[in-house]
Order: C-alpha cells, then structure tokens, then sequence
C-alpha cells in the first residue's frame, strides 16, 4: 500500500488531499482547503494535520507553458528527441527567452489530423520557480511536481473510444482534451476563479468570504433567469467570468477536427450551484456534468460537492501513487529518494532481530534511540554500504584491467609481425591501385552521363501527357521544371483552393510522382488566384 499528500498550490489558498493506493483501489482518507498568508507555515500546518510526516507530498507546476510539435513517426528514439529539442530550441529563438533557463518534459499521442505523424505535447516551466518550490519543501518529502493539466485526467472515469474535454477553472482555467484514453492536449485560458474572488474580495475584504460566497451562489436557467438579481447580489461579479470561459470554450470546441461527448467542469468555479446547467446551455451536442472523482463513492458523512472541491489536489495525489503519465514529473529524484526507507527514517518503530533464539533488541540501555542517534545509525549505515560497494568495485576492475593488460600484449605482439608483411604487399598494391581507380572513375562517369541522358529524354512530355489526364479544369500549371536528376518542380494556380489539393492528391494517388517525395507549398493568394509549388521525383 502506497500513499501520497497532493497539495494544489494557488496565490491565497492550499487544496490538499492524503489519497492511499491499494493495488488499484484509490481512498481519500483526508482532504480540505485553507486558505494562506505564510505558504511555508500553511504546508507545515497541513502536513502535522495529516499526519504525513514522511509521505511522499506531490505538488503542481506553475507558470508552465504548452507547446505542440508535429513529427515523423519513422524517427527512432534518439533522434526524435533531438527534433524536439531543435523545435523548442526555435521557439525560444521566436520568443525571445532563454530555453537554459527552463525545465522540459513531453508526451507522444498519435497525429489525428495526420496518420504519418506523431504529436508532441511539450510542457516547460521556469528551473526557478521549481527551484523555489523544492527550497519551499524543503522539510517535507517531497516527491512529485506536475502540470495540473496533464494529471486532472487522473480522477475521470474515461470510457475506451471517448473523447472528452476537462474544464479545470482553478486561478486560471486549462482545458485538457483526451482523445481515445489520452492526452491530446492543454490550453489555457487568462481567465478563472482569481477574477472571481478578487472582486468579491474588494467588497468583503476576506477571501473566506468570497470563497463561501461562490459556494452558496446560485445560477437560474433561462426560465428562473429574472430571479438572479434579487437572490444573489454577486451574480454581477461570476457571471461576467463564466461567460468568457464558456465563449472561449465555445470557440475552441468549434475549431477543433475531434467530436467531443461529454465536457467536464471541475475547479473552484465548480462549487456554484447549477454551473453545469449553465455550461450546458451553450452546449447542445455534448454533454456537460460536473467531475467527480470515480472511485469516489457517496458517504452520507460526507457532501460529495466537498470532495469535488479539492478534484485538483486528488488528481495530483493520485499521480504520486502512480497513475498518469509519470514522465512528467518536474522534480528529479534526488540521493536520497533512492535509499532504502531505513536508511531516510522510513519507520519509526524499533528494530528487533533474532539470533540463536534470543531478541537482539538494537535499542541501548532498554530505551529507544533518539533521533540524533538515529540519524548516526543510518548515515554510520550508508557511508559503511558505499565503502563496501566501492572496494569491491574497485577489486573487480583491478583485475579485469590486468587480464586485458595481458591480452593487449600478446595481440600488439602478433599485430606488429603481421603489420611489417602488409606492408610490403602494400607498397606494390598501391601503385597498380591508383591506376585502376582513375580508370574506374573515368568510365563510370561516362556511363553516369550517358545513363542521365537516357532517363531524362522524354520525362517531361511523357509527365505532361499523365498531367493532362488529371487536371481539374480550375487548375492552370504556370512552369514545369525537372531540377536535378528525376526531380520535378510543378507550379499551378487556381481559384479554389480544394481544387489545387485535389491536384496535389492525384498526383500521389497515381504515382505521377513517387507519393512518399511529393511536397507542396502552402496556397499563396494573388488577385482572384491561389497559387501553389508542387515538387517530387518521377518514378
């Protein structure tokens, strides 16, 4: 059994959750909200009130950016990573940001939009800031650091072949898209609950207040709509809000190739009451419910709303445990995250062995060690382990170099008798060699000339002669020109710009030119037409 204390840090308030893991049953054993003025203090607060003194706490990202990349499938390991790092190398260049200066993880999900490609959700955050969040928990055992947007998926229950989107409206809002049981992709919207609570703050000057305003606040479908005014005064101060995050989800729902089934709404903005209804107005194929996390079962002890209040700080407990996509852990796991749990003070209870019969008890004097002796014990420990590990160590390569030692001697011995033998036929060799190849590259010159000259002679009218069987009657060719070799360049125009795609597919369809070589230009407007470069090798 494993547990996790996942805390999602905002600007004024902490949502924390202290989720265990058995096999793959999740369990919230305590959770809430406070809201801060001394960070450090609140976390140490939290922390004595779960009683995770040494579990593992994971944390999330913040300021972080999100990037795509498109790349060729075919790529192997190394080199795709090299092609990521050039493309955000790039978009540092663009930006006008210095890319040492940030920390970078990514993830691959299959190109919807292009099947010969993969795409790359690349998450980036400033080495500062994290730095300043592990000086910050310092003192706690901190294990994880991740991008809310990525782990939020972690509490939905996403059925095979669904595709879904996350409206997670904490201090800014991300929209997460999972396509088929993945990621797809991350946005963010400028716009969440910060706007919300600084307004309210300004009236009421407490963000307890506000927070419990949001939460007793009450949206009217369109038939109660005239009531809103007179029930809750600051409906003028959430509403505005909403109405953005909705527009802009709107126009992200439109712009996009993928059919959604069902959008999620989770996040502070959450808590007011018949939020999904409203969201539900401006969406009429997909449906809108509130997240509640799926292992979550209903507790008459306890609201369900008060659960879905801290979606975020499960979601980042349960990528602690294990679920998600751990690649996108921020915080590098340091020398002492990989020792053995007695080693780092993993248990506090006393150690007993048994020895011929009796109970050794390594307490001394009848009493439990203390905790500088017990820090002695276990540093005595791993300094001991480290030097026997590496005097072994050392033995080992001493006499595996000697044995080699031994073997370069005798070859270098038998190499040297062989070298001076070569040497002689070489000498003759080399004379007859250089004839023969200025011959040799004589005549293959020659036959390349003549060979050239043979394929070109009639690639052109047998090219114009295919062209003209499937030319659109929109489509004009402008220039056909054969650069090097088989290589083709083919300039065309037309009004339309589906006209000229079609163009370009019969061309691959037909093997025209060979379909794994065809290139094109984007369409370039000029006057009424749009024209295009299409260029390829003949087969």
């Amino acid at each position: 059994m494993s547990s996790c204390l996942g805390l999602y840090i905002e600007s004024n308030v902490i949502k924390y959750a202290k989720v265990t893991r058995d096999r793959d049953v999740l369990k919230v054993e305590s959770f809430g909200m406070k809201f801060y003025e001394k960070l450090e203090e609140t976390i140490n607060q939290i922390v004595s009130e779960t009683y995770s003194f040494k579990t593992p706490i994971a944390v999330n990202l913040s300021e972080e950016m999100y990037n795509y990349f498109n790349m060729f499938s075919l790529l192997n390991k190394a080199d795709l990573k090299k092609a990521i790092d050039t493309e955000f190398e790039s978009f540092c260049f663009e930006k006008n940001i210095n890319k040492n200066a940030y920390e970078s993880r990514y993830a691959l999900v299959n190109n919807n939009d292009d099947k010969d490609k993969i795409k790359v959700l690349h998450v980036s955050a400033n080495k500062a800031t994290i730095s300043k969040m592990i000086q910050i928990m310092k003192e706690n055992k901190l294990t994880t650091i991740t991008p809310i947007g990525m782990c939020i998926p972690n509490i939905a229950d996403i059925k095979p072949k669904e595709n879904i989107l996350i409206v997670n409206m904490e201090n800014i809002t991300t929209i997460t898209s999972i396509v088929d049981q993945k990621v797809y992709s991350v946005d963010k919207i400028a716009v969440g609950s910060d706007e919300v609570l600084e307004k309210i703050v300004a009236k009421e000057n407490s963000y307890v207040k506000a927070y419990e305003i949001c939460r007793n606040s009450t949206i009217y479908t369109m038939e109660g709509k005239e009531l809103q005014d007179e029930e809750n005064e600051y409906l003028d101060d959430i509403m505005p809000t909403l109405y953005k995050i909705v527009t802009k989800l709107q126009e992200y729902v439109a712009d996009s190739t993928i059919k959604y089934d069902t959008i999620y709404i989770t996040g502070t903005l959450s808590v007011i009451n018949n939020v999904d209804l409203y969201f539900q107005e401006y969406f009429t194929e997909e449906k809108c419910e509130i997240l509640r996390p799926y292992f979550v079962t209903d507790n008459t002890k306890i609201n369900i709303k008060d659960y879905i209040e801290v979606n975020s700080a499960i979601a980042i407990a349960a990528q602690g445990v294990g679920y998600g996509i751990q690649s996108m852990n921020f915080k590098d796991p340091t020398f002492s995250d990989k020792l053995p749990s007695w080693l780092t003070g993993g248990s506090e209870e006393k150690k007993e062995g048994k020895k011929g019969g009796f109970k050794i008890n390594l307490s001394s004097g009848g009493k439990g060690l203390d905790a500088t002796e017990r820090w002695l014990f276990r540093t005595a420990g791993g300094i001991l382990i480290l030097v026997l590990i590496y005097v072994g160590f050392s033995i080992y390569l001493d006499r595996q170099i000697s044995d080699k030692i031994a073997e370069v001697d005798d070859v270098k011995s038998d190499t040297l008798t062989q070298i001076s033998l070569v040497e002689n036929d070489t000498n003759s060799v080399k004379q007859k060699t250089n004839r023969y190849i200025e011959l040799s590259e004589n005549l293959r010159n020659i036959s390349q000339r003549v060979e050239d000259a043979a394929k070109v002679k009639n690639n052109i009218p047998n090219l114009l002669t295919r062209l003209m069987s499937i030319i659109p009657k929109d489509v004009q060719l402008l220039s056909i020109e054969n650069t090097t070799g088989t290589h083709v360049v083919i300039g065309a125009q037309s009004r339309k710009y589906e006209q000229l795609g079609y163009f370009k597919a019969k061309i691959k369809e037909d093997n025209i030119l060979v379909k794994n070589t065809v290139i094109s230009t984007q369409g370039e407007k000029q006057g009424e037409f749009v024209k295009i470069t299409i260029e390829g090798d003949l087969p």
